[in-house]
């Protein structure tokens, strides 16, 4: 009897532990079981050193305007200094630098960190450090007809001054362009006609701005139609965790404020009580997949993605960087999205989250993702930068790991299969 015993007990035993492998048992309470990370067959493209002198490239953002694929970022030389660069290709595997001409002290030396669409159009946003307090001095680029970039000169308050607080992403549309960031009154956009010849600076809209709701924070546009969406974030009085935020314009002037859905609530709250995930959230970047805008962003420790369907926005997805995860250790814990391109039902991301960024890929428009193994490790500090773009069925990456540069693609139709 004990012997039939111990045998029964000995293969409840065994049926238990597997029947715990198979459905996927967490080692302890909160670990995640991540499925194995996609890890494409990476094509290498390089960036060459533009005219003017040897250096180290950085590559900041890739965009894909009318068939064709861009870089932005600059060279450094041996002793820091820097100047800015632009590269285009036909195919995002083969660059080539394109002329840069910059028309002030600060330009020649600017950094370009976002390049924005309009058509076949692009334009560029640059920053250097300067002056006596170490502002950043601000500078815009548009495409003259060669094909290359020019800095358009601003008087220094129209991006700076003491009311200045960041300048983060420009945009391109039908209306023309659109730069999203903040001044001290809260989120604030620059805009331009289709020539980005000029940028006209609105703070302190009604509903734009902060108000006795709380501080805004504007962080990416997209054109939608002959409208404008900005995301971004609101901080209530006292409190500690942030709101996602998405604005609407008709003319880039007059604003409407919707707070994003937390929590599986429903779009439309406007007030600064709606209850959030620990940490608080926040709208960060923008996106047109097949026609209708899409938004990544933060609820708490996860990311997680918004659409808009019949004029309604609600939580589409999302995806979590596990604490004990390569991504997450080692890391402080800060949480952002560095890159995010749409095209159909293909997203990809690149988000850090503890001591390294990492990419994300959903081939059904949101619903579920899927880890997305970059080309080679960038951390989460210091002079790193991830970048993507799609278009045409294909996904360029542009990366810095802190010590080098490159540019990978690969078609997306290989990460489905």
């Amino acid at each position: 009897m004990r012997a039939r015993r111990a045998v029964a007990a000995l293969v409840g035993t065994v049926l238990l532990v597997a029947g715990c492998d198979a459905a996927g048992v967490r080692d302890e309470p909160g670990a995640r079981h991540e499925p194995a990370p996609l890890r494409p067959r990476w094509v290498a493209g390089a960036l060459p050193v533009p005219a003017g002198g040897p250096g180290r490239v950085l590559v900041r953002d890739v965009v894909a305007c009318g068939g064709r694929w861009y870089a932005v970022g600059a060279v450094a030389d041996s002793g820091g200094a820097t100047r800015p660069a632009f590269w285009a290709s036909a195919d995002g595997r083969s660059w080539a630098a394109r002329p840069v001409r910059a028309e002030s002290f600060y330009g020649a030396q600017n950094v370009l960190s976002a390049v924005g669409c309009r058509g076949a159009a692009v334009a560029a946003l640059g920053a250097k450090s300067g002056g006596a307090h170490g502002n950043p001095r601000v500078s815009t680029w548009r495409q003259p007809a060669d094909g290359g970039l020019v800095e358009v000169p601003a008087e220094f308050e129209v991006f700076g001054g003491p009311r200045a607080v960041d300048v983060a992403r420009i945009a391109g549309g039908p209306p023309g362009w659109l730069i999203t960031g903040g001044r001290v009154a809260g989120a604030a956009v620059w805009a331009s006609a289709p020539d980005a010849a000029a940028f006209t600076l609105l703070e302190g809209a009604p509903e734009l701005a902060g108000d006795a709701r709380g501080r805004t924070f504007g962080r990416d546009a997209v054109a939608v139609g002959e409208s404008w969406l900005v995301a971004g974030a609101l901080l209530p009085p006292g409190g500690t965790g942030f709101l996602p935020l998405v604005w609407t314009s008709p003319d880039g002037r007059a604003w409407r404020r919707s707070v994003l859905p937390v929590a599986g609530r429903s779009a439309g709250v406007t007030g600064a009580d709606e209850p959030v995930a620990a940490g608080g959230g926040s709208a960060e970047r923008v996106a047109l997949a097949a026609g209708e805008p899409v938004v990544l962003g933060r609820l708490g420790e996860e990311f997680v993605l918004w659409r808009r369907a019949a004029g309604q926005w609600r939580l589409a997805g999302g995806f979590g960087v596990a604490v004990g995860s390569p991504a997450a250790a080692g890391g402080s814990g800060v949480r952002s999205v560095a890159g995010f391109a749409a095209e159909s039902s293909s997203l990809v991301a690149a988000v850090g989250a503890g001591a390294e960024r990492s990419g994300w890929w959903s081939g059904d428009a949101g619903g579920s993702w899927r880890r997305l193994a970059l080309p080679v490790p960038v951390s989460s500090g210091g002079d790193a930068a991830v970048a993507v773009a799609q278009a045409d069925g294909v996904l360029v990456v542009a990366l810095d790991d802190g010590r080098s540069s490159g540019v990978w693609s690969v078609r997306v139709a290989d990460l489905a299969r």
